[in-house]
């Protein structure tokens, strides 16, 4: 991952570290409990810390001017690229931001031709940030769709 800045916008990436747990199950709780309770699902803080740990490796913690205000969490093969996790502070959403995240993973995934995969929850407004990337619904499952979007 590298650094973004567009306009005023200046991201940058750092890995996942264990001191980043508790920040990142805060994040989580803020920006996926309405949704995983419309999915039907409630999560207990064992389960959400168990989602958080899991994959741990392809975490990266994203940083407005140095302070964390969210989480991507990117599986990376040679044929594919899964966004397995993408959280951003409610009060850094609607700027941009994300629109700008997947625009960087588009462009790398393009230098290397690789297309990117994602699963996103049937309620969960961020389909409309995902097709508007272009990302396309290409299956389902009982509780979220399975997006794609491929280089061109």
């Amino acid at each position: 991952m590298s650094d973004v800045s567009t306009n005023s916008l200046s991201i940058t990436f750092r890995k996942a570290v264990d001191s980043d747990i508790s920040f990142l199950i805060a994040l989580r709780k803020e920006t996926m409990t309405e949704h995983l309770l419309t999915a039907g699902l409630m999560y207990t803080d064992e389960q959400h810390i168990a989602r958080i740990t899991e994959h741990f490796e392809d975490s990266y913690i994203i940083c407005f001017k140095d302070v964390a205000i969210g989480l991507i969490k990117l599986a990376q093969s040679t044929g594919k690229w899964h966004i397995r996790q993408l959280q951003i502070a409610q009060e850094f959403q609607g700027k941009g931001l994300g629109t700008k995240l997947l625009a960087l993973l588009q462009d790398k995934a393009s230098q290397l031709h690789v297309p990117i995969s994602l699963n996103v929850l049937f309620k969960n407004p961020a389909i409309k940030l995902y097709k508007r990337a272009g990302f396309v619904v290409v299956g389902e499952n009982a509780l979220e769709y399975q997006m794609l979007w491929r280089p061109k």
